[in-house]
């Protein structure tokens, strides 16, 4: 039967469609004859007669008839399921009553001797166990489950055993997977579907599906109480944005001591290949809907590139300098002044991509060796992602703000255009967007800058070298990153609590790391490609909807297995020093130009001509010198307003900040 089943398998659709039918019909005709013999009936007609072979071919017709009918031909084999042998039943049940009825009728006409009810009872029995055999065992076959594996030893410690949340296409992957997989690591025990496409109790290869939607959570905890044997909760890829419920189930697991994974695919090793279950990160509760990145874009870009990254050992800049490396740059420089997180970097760094990695400890301030570096290491672009970001922080240390987060950007642009770099992409902030705080007036005027300097080269580009091109990217908060509330709010979690929040009405936009840096290369890829009139100094990145942090906290605290202000407190401080409420993206003067990439817009806005920018520059170097941080705000307050906003735009933020200065 084997060998026959795997030959029907290996037919053309319609061939396999064709025997299946032929092979139904035959053991309709089986059943009669073998309800017959059981029941030791013997007709008042002859098998062969012309009254038997008219019998033959009514039920042929009808059973065929009436198997089309019920869609007995429109299963898959390979997934056939608790549906598909109930429809096999009721397929089976109403051919018996037809058969019976028909009986009957005949009956009236002519006297039969030897037939009741009993052959139909029997022929039922028969029809259903001969019609389902063939696929049933065609599943065991393609499963995987021989009796090998029936006798593996379920309680094999060292097999985990597993539920899947997700759709029932990555879990029959899945199952197959874990039980081809030589040794064994995995069990998949149950399924807790997602989609609507199988109710409960279908089964996939012959795992159940043991939940459904709306009830996923409360199904997870019966199961995590009733099993002591449940070691893992595998999400299948992108569950997190299609469940409600993903972070509470995160948590019943991990309050349960179920560790969490997700099914990200498969990676081509060898012949079998090799499941990929990624570790579930915090980051997974923003449930961003995916980027779908054109890694072939910027590949082209990167691929053959000398890419130097300031502040490179920041939690942006090292994934700049890991992706580029990903990407296939020629070579990658980092420029950073801190020596800890240059040897963090490097720890994180594959060996086979060191030899393509050089570090440089340099302040980007000194102009001296920046050039030097700029210019042995001939860059083909500069991400200047050195900065100083901490809101509080940079209230008291103003000056540091200034020299890092202007001069610093000042000197490295303008190494750039010295050593002839064909591109400078900095690295912006949405809090340079109406800023009210240190730290988003200097990210507000090393945007000006770049952008001063990028009309400088569009308009100097007739008949002479074009130059260096300047753009920025803004964008707002990166989950994860050093400093940024989700580590914060980690810290204090696993210290117990309590987890401190501003403000409960505060929001804040985020994206991952890897999300962040894709874009930002696919700005610069953009940038180089657009010449003249369609051309941006700034591009912003489509961060989504506002997340509210107090969400972020609770949801974060759920994830670690805890009950927010039961197991771990949470603290309102009040608002600091230069903080808002809400950031926002976009200024009241500029306009936002829709490109043809996703996640990516082009913002059209005022520029700052160059020599007022450079006489507001000597002036901010006076007050550092005098160290007047009120006439070093008031400065920038009035390069700011040099901008020429449409009518309407609010510019009172500013002065609020030069208040600040007693």
């Amino acid at each position: 039967m084997t060998y026959y089943i795997e030959a029907v398998s290996g037919l053309r659709p319609k061939m396999r469609r064709a025997i299946i039918m032929v092979q139904d019909i035959v053991m309709v005709l089986i059943a009669v004859a073998l309800s017959l013999v059981l029941t030791r009936s013997n007709l008042s007609f002859g098998t062969f007669s012309s009254t038997g072979l008219v019998c033959w071919a009514s039920i042929i017709v009808l059973s065929h008839l009436l198997f089309r009918y019920c869609g007995l031909y429109n299963t898959v084999w390979r997934f056939a399921s608790t549906p598909d042998f109930f429809n096999i039943l009721k397929s089976c049940a109403t051919l018996t009553v037809l058969l019976y009825l028909a009986s009957l009728t005949f009956r009236t006409f002519q006297p039969v001797i030897g037939l009741n009810e009993r052959q139909f009872i029997v022929f039922f029995l028969v029809s259903f166990t001969i019609i389902s055999a063939p696929r049933l065992y065609y599943r065991f076959l393609r499963d995987g489950a021989s009796w090998a594996i029936l006798s593996r030893g379920s309680n094999n410690p060292l097999v985990k055993q597993a539920l899947f949340v997700g759709r029932l296409s990555e879990a029959d992957v899945l199952i197959r997977f874990t039980r081809t997989a030589n040794p064994a690591e995995y069990s998949i025990a149950g399924i807790m579907a997602i989609g609507t496409e199988a109710p409960l109790g279908t089964r996939i290869q012959g795992v159940p599906v043991v939940a459904v939607r709306p009830s996923l959570v409360e199904v997870l905890e019966e199961y995590a109480k009733g099993t002591q044997n449940l070691d893992m909760l595998i999400f299948g890829n992108g569950a997190e944005s299609e469940i409600e419920e993903y972070a509470e189930l995160v948590r019943v697991a991990r309050h349960s001591g179920i560790s969490v994974v997700r099914f990200s695919g498969v990676s081509e090793l060898g012949q079998g290949g090799k499941l990929v279950l990624d570790a579930v990160e915090m980051e997974t509760i923003m449930r961003r809907s995916a980027v779908a990145t054109d890694v072939g874009r910027i590949s082209s870009f990167v691929s053959g590139k000398r890419v130097l990254v300031t502040g490179g050992a920041g939690s942006i800049g090292r994934i700049l300098v890991k992706r580029s490396l990903e990407l296939g740059a020629e070579a990658v420089l980092v420029a950073d002044i801190s020596e800890f997180g240059i040897f963090q970097l490097d720890q994180l760094i594959d060996e086979e991509d060191h030899a393509r990695l050089t570090s440089r400890i340099i302040d980007v301030t000194d102009r001296r060796q920046m050039t030097r570096v700029v210019s042995e290491f001939k860059p083909s672009i500069i991400f200047h992602a050195a900065a100083l970001k901490h809101v509080p922080l940079l209230e008291e240390n103003w000056e540091a703000a200034i020299q890092t987060n202007i001069f610093g950007t000042l000197a490295s642009a303008e190494v750039a255009a010295k050593c002839g770099v064909p591109q400078f992409l900095l690295i912006s902030s949405d809090k340079a967007v109406d800023p009210s705080s240190v730290l988003g007036i200097t990210k507000r005027a090393a945007e000006q800058i770049v952008s001063s300097l990028h009309e400088m080269r569009a308009a100097g580009q007739g008949g002479r070298r074009p130059g260096t091109k300047f753009i920025a990217v803004r964008f707002g908060n990166v989950f994860g990153s050093t400093g940024s509330v989700a580590t914060i709010f980690q810290a204090q979690i696993e210290a117990g609590g309590p987890v401190t929040i501003t403000d409960r009405r505060m929001t804040r936009y985020f994206m991952t790391v890897a999300e962040a840096v894709d874009l930002v290369i696919m700005s610069a890829a953009d940038a180089e490609q657009r010449p003249g009139k369609d051309d941006y100094a700034i591009y912003m990145l489509d961060m989504g909807k506002p997340v509210p942090i107090l969400e972020v906290a609770e949801t974060m605290i759920r994830m670690a297995g805890k009950s927010p202000y039961t197991d771990i407190p949470i603290r309102f401080t009040g608002i600091r020093p230069g903080e808002k409420l809400h950031e926002t993206l976009q200024g009241e003067n500029e306009e936002i130009v829709t490109l043809d990439i996703a996640k990516i817009f082009g913002l059209r806005t005022d520029v700052v001509e160059w020599p007022r920018i450079q006489a507001a520059l000597t002036s901010l170097q006076a007050a550092i010198r005098d160290q007047d941080k009120a006439a070093a705000l008031a400065v920038l307050a009035e390069l700011y307003q040099a901008e020429k906003p449409v009518a309407g735009a609010r510019l009172e933020a500013l002065p609020k900040i030069v208040g600040q200065t007693r």
